[in-house]
């Protein structure tokens, strides 16, 4: 019996309903389809791409939710519990792990806990505690101070950023990677698109600082809404710039530089802060994050409770149902509008991966995208039978062009998560550049001759 490509295009067809474009296709002819189709969709003007959480999977980062032992809920209400907080305090998050653990409203649980705390701060508010019911067994009320509230949310901030502190294996550029996290092949293969086109614009909704850190292994130049070195400074106005080489003479013409791409980070970063009311932006060490995932609930709360993680603080936007209302304020209110604003530009592709569609406001913006005529939408989602087929199918309604990429499971199979990831994506799907590999010999000459001088 002849093989079937392993992975499912689907697409709507002239009469609205969804069918898979290669279905008859072996493994070869299919990756070729969808391979001249993506060539094609990024021969477009306007690429904009859109990455969620499931983008960090490969280099071991947590999904918001899940009842496997990676979900963020988990990792962070496990150790948090360890630490130094009050009985009362504690009986929150026991009640929170008796109620819906791991059931997908951790944002929610931390919305209440956020807007508790937001009631208490300040000298002038007339609010002195607040009390959480049904906390106890016999349903009594437990009530919160301002001090039990700040310190409970204190250590939830600082085990959300250790559990993000993602680093990339940067022996993918001088070894042969078994499991590359995706980022640097991704990238290398996005930036190699025609020069005279627009530029790519990457858009994410993480954390984590995996695509900075890629960008600097591969040498890509990129404007990310800052300006300045030492402590940049959020500038909105940078990502009107762009990179040139220089003429050969005063009046010569200037080439574009092409390894670059505007980048934007829609719920913050990391390596954000805030300074004297602004935010500002500053890459720093994040080894140490490294050992505190290693550690075990009760150690990662002593670290917790540490000098060395006693700076770290709210840096973005963190996971509660009030994100729309953030979005609102600076720099957010600015990245949203150029969100909106780059996919209702005419001959537009939006590359969506590792995105639940679980944001209401970010997922309005493509909802209202759609009305754009010439707009085309692939989704990567390795689940076939996930909710977002379901959604990405009542898209294909407005017209044939949105897509969705998937995994072609057998009949009573279960899905193996290994095809239409990210990292798949990025090493299997896209076409390969020769520059990339060309790139990792050079890196792995520098490296044996930066080893034989240390001998």
């Amino acid at each position: 019996m002849a093989k079937i490509c392993e992975y499912k295009l689907l697409s709507p067809d002239s009469t609205g309903d969804g069918r898979d474009l290669i279905a008859d296709k072996n493994p070869e002819e299919g990756l070729r389809r969808i391979q001249g189709l993506l060539a094609e969709w990024l021969r477009m003007e306007n690429v904009v791409v859109l990455t969620g959480a499931g983008c960090s999977v490969g280099a071991k980062g947590p999904l918001m939710t899940g009842h496997g032992n990676n979900s963020l809920e988990r990792l962070v209400l496990n150790a948090v519990e360890q630490c130094d907080l009050s009985r009362r305090a504690k009986a929150i998050i026991k009640w929170k792990k008796k109620n819906g653990f791991g059931a997908g409203n951790f944002e929610e649980w931390l919305s209440f806990l956020f807007n508790a705390n937001r009631l208490l701060e300040g000298d002038q508010t007339p609010i002195q505690s607040v009390s959480w019911k049904r906390t106890k067994a016999n349903g009594t009320e437990i009530t919160l101070s301002k001090n039990d509230e700040k310190k409970l949310q204190g250590y939830i901030e600082k085990a959300i950023f250790c559990e993000c502190a993602l680093e990339l294996d940067r022996k993918e550029l001088t070894e042969k990677a078994k499991n590359s996290s995706g980022h640097i092949p991704f990238l290398a293969k996005l930036i190699a698109r025609d020069a005279n086109l627009g530029r790519t614009h990457l858009f994410t909704l993480n954390y984590d600082t995996l695509f900075e850190q890629a960008m600097e292994e591969l040498g890509i130049q990129y404007f990310d809404g800052f300006s300045g070195k030492t402590s940049a400074r959020f500038d909105p106005a940078v990502y009107g710039l762009d990179i040139y080489y220089p003429g050969d003479v005063a009046e010569g013409r200037v080439r574009r530089f092409d390894k670059f791409l505007q980048f934007y980070k829609l719920h913050g970063s990391l390596h954000w802060f805030m300074k004297n009311g602004a935010y500002r932006a500053q890459h720093k060490d994040l080894s140490f994050a490294k050992g505190y995932r290693a550690c075990d609930d009760s150690a990662k709360a002593k670290k917790l409770k540490s000098d060395e993680y006693k700076d770290i603080g709210s840096f973005g936007i963190l996971p509660t149902s009030q994100k729309f209302t953030q979005t609102l304020d600076m720099p957010y209110a600015h990245l949203f509008r150029l969100f909106h604003a780059r996919l209702n530009q005419p001959q537009t592709f939006l590359l969506v991966m590792g995105y639940g569609f679980g944001d209401e406001h970010v997922t309005r913006i493509i909802e209202t995208a759609l009305t754009n005529p010439s707009l085309v939408m692939l989704v990567v989602e390795p689940d076939p039978h996930s909710k977002i087929v379901e959604r990405i199918a009542r898209y294909q309604n407005l017209g044939q062009r949105a897509f969705v990429l998937t995994e072609r499971v057998k009949k009573d199979a279960k899905c193996t998560y290994k095809m239409a990831t990210f990292a798949d994506f990025a090493q299997n799907v896209m076409p390969d550049v020769k520059w990339l590999e060309d790139f990792k010999r050079l890196r792995k000459f520098e490296e044996q001759i930066r080893k034989s001088q240390e001998e």
